[in-house]
């Protein structure tokens, strides 16, 4: 299965903030749009980083509450995976799973695409072995 497909269902909304957004400002995003990770983006469409709840719990920790009044530029993770909309899910899976990446952006001609998190491919690939579950257990009654 390829990635587009899982923004074919999913949807290609990508909430992204600017990289002088406070991480206070961030936390509220977050918990607005009930989501776990957000693009850094001066554009809504070039990629300057990602940001991740973790992130943000990390730096929390190293640096106190300070941090909340910083750039989201300060607690960023700059150098972002990415994928194309033809990349393969099984290789997405890996990928995310060696690097600890739960959060990936889509990019297509240079723009992004959509995100896709750990928990859309692990559905991905949950409801293609019950695909193929079901055609076995057809096969098996014919």
């Amino acid at each position: 299965m390829l990635i587009g497909r899982i923004l074919q269902h999913k949807g290609t909304e990508v909430t992204t903030v600017r990289p002088d957004v406070t991480v206070a400002e961030l936390l509220a995003v977050l918990a607005d749009n009930n989501i776990g990770a957000v693009v850094v983006s001066e554009d809504g469409s070039s990629i300057a980083g990602i940001v991740s709840e973790r992130d943000i719990v990390r730096r929390l920790h190293d640096r106190g509450a300070g941090v909340l009044d910083a750039p989201v530029s300060s607690i960023m993770t700059a150098e972002v995976r990415t994928c194309s909309l033809d990349a393969d899910v099984d290789e997405l899976r890996h990928t995310m799973t060696t690097h600890r990446i739960r959060h990936v952006p889509v990019m297509r001609d240079g723009g992004l695409a959509g995100i896709v998190s750990i928990g859309d491919v692990v559905k991905s690939a949950i409801e293609e072995l019950e695909t193929e579950k079901a055609y076995l257990v057809d096969y098996l009654h014919r």
